[in-house]
């Protein structure tokens, strides 16, 4: 959220995070606390601009906040949602015992990894690469669980794989490739012919000066995509 605050006749705002050009994420009822901007937030849209004037109970109430904010001020804020997810009912089952959480429907645990594996994207493509890689590990800890059919296990297959490439290129973006190979190898378990999987191995070894071991994982990476720029473009360096 970009947001700005101003007393009544203020040009210039008391509080705003308009300067920083990536502004944090922020979690209503912990990072965002004055009732007016809960209340106004929850109404918005993804991209939406809004102006809202709060009185004083909706803002800082009878004592104000001296020395910026009077006593029984009204005051306004100028709020743009930039982005958004709804991570409550996650949050809510991470806090659960293992021996709760083992008790929740497989959709349930699909839905939760699932969140939590968009809040490592979002982190991921702000270049926040460690707290990405600490998301996709939360989503892949709570995907272990036993299936109790072949179709089950599909599901859970298809989630666990999108987790462990999404893991092997975060590690190789915080340069340790001994892991981006590991996580890469455990996908290449779930799906041997994948080929994101056995370019981000060829990578990873290619960044420790691995190269037969390289060479074997992109070549079959080819094989199986042999138009993919990224791929070959691999092959080159590899070869230079």
């Amino acid at each position: 959220v970009k947001y700005s605050g101003y007393l009544e006749h203020g040009d210039e705002p008391f509080c705003t995070n308009c300067y920083s050009k990536s502004p944090g994420l922020m979690k209503l009822g912990k990072d965002i606390t004055l009732g007016g901007l809960e209340i106004g937030l929850l109404t918005m849209k993804k991209g939406e601009a809004a102006r809202f004037v709060f009185m004083p109970d909706y803002a800082y109430g009878r004592q104000g906040c001296p020395p910026l904010i009077p006593p029984n001020a009204m005051v306004m804020f100028e709020v743009e949602v930039l982005d958004f997810l709804d991570s409550a009912e996650s949050d809510a089952f991470f806090e659960l015992t293992a021996e709760q959480q083992d008790t929740f429907s497989l959709q349930k645990v699909l839905k939760v990894a699932d969140t939590e594996r968009e809040f490592g994207n979002y982190l991921y493509r702000k270049r926040h690469f460690e707290s990405a890689k600490d998301r996709y590990k939360r989503a892949f800890s709570i995907l272990g669980r036993s299936p109790s059919s072949e179709a089950e296990q599909c599901q859970i297959n298809t989630s666990k794989l999108l987790v462990l490439l999404n893991l092997s290129l975060t590690y190789l973006k915080l340069e340790r490739p001994a892991r981006a190979l590991a996580y890469g190898e455990k996908a290449l378990e779930i799906d041997q012919r994948n080929a994101k999987a056995l370019f981000r191995c060829g990578q990873a070894c290619l960044c420790m000066t691995e190269y037969e071991k390289a060479r074997d994982f992109l070549v079959r990476a080819q094989h199986i995509q042999p138009f993919n720029h990224d791929i070959n473009n691999e092959l080159k360096k590899l070869a230079r």
